[in-house]
């Protein structure tokens, strides 16, 4: 086996190997750039360019990578999904059990759904008011009077 040969083979398995570390982190996209860097490189030695060159070319295709997809890491990572019960935050609630916070009792009734409730500023609220949900604590609608 030449020397060519052999950096060809261990640039090939550095690309399956970061391709590996990127299947298994999901869309974290933490090695894909060292990946596509690891086949850029694998292509110098077929070009029989020297070892080091190849890791030259390894190091800035990498570098270049991460730079040019900083912006598209960032929107990927910081996309926040709000889930179904940040989407109630506004919605209005009618309480179908009086809310008082000193004996821990309340429920509301939320597009069908029933919930337990407390009032915001602790105050008690009669059964029939309608009320809309300020946040979501756990598994308790926090509201106030409309």
């Amino acid at each position: 086996m030449t020397t060519a040969t052999m950096y060809i083979i261990i640039w090939a398995l550095a690309f399956v190997f970061f391709v590996v570390i990127e299947v298994a982190n999901g869309s974290a996209l933490i090695s894909i750039w060292f990946a596509i860097a690891a086949l850029i490189a694998m292509f110098c030695a077929i070009a029989k360019l020297s070892l080091l060159m190849q890791l030259i070319v390894f190091v800035i295709s990498s570098i270049i990578l991460l730079i040019l997809t900083k912006s598209i890491v960032k929107k990927v990572q910081n996309k926040v999904v709000p889930t179904n019960f940040e989407l109630d935050v506004g919605k209005t609630a009618m309480v179908i059990e009086r809310i008082d916070n000193s004996v821990n009792k309340g429920r509301v009734r939320l597009d069908g759904t029933d919930w337990a409730a407390r009032s915001q500023d602790g105050s008690a609220i009669e059964e029939g008011v309608p009320v809309t949900v300020v946040k979501v604590d756990s598994a308790k609608l926090v509201v106030t009077k409309n």
